[in-house]
């Protein structure tokens, strides 16, 4: 059985945090687990993830709603440079 535990950061990296509401970029970041974000917009509609990989990089996935799945986007070393692949104006 898996328990996923929001209480706790155990090991997130400094500039990655739980939640990021950044009307500038118009996208919500909402941290699933340890290593996964949610990144949507205002409305609500998923834009994607971006996950923490074993080497403390961060890959953005876009989400393709015609194929209802998911394509890595570019993987960066800072949380922020992430965030932008989802950015709106």
């Amino acid at each position: 059985m898996t328990i996923l535990d929001f209480g706790t950061r155990s090991s997130v990296s400094a500039d990655a945090p739980a939640h990021r509401r950044d009307p500038r970029r118009g996208i919500i970041a909402v941290q699933l687990h340890d290593a996964l974000w949610r990144v949507t917009r205002p409305s609500g509609e998923v834009a994607g993830y971006v996950e923490r990989t074993d080497d403390a990089r961060f890959r953005a996935k876009r989400m393709l709603p015609s194929r209802r799945s998911f394509v890595a986007v570019g993987e960066f070393w800072r949380f922020d440079d992430a965030l932008d692949v989802f950015a709106t104006g």
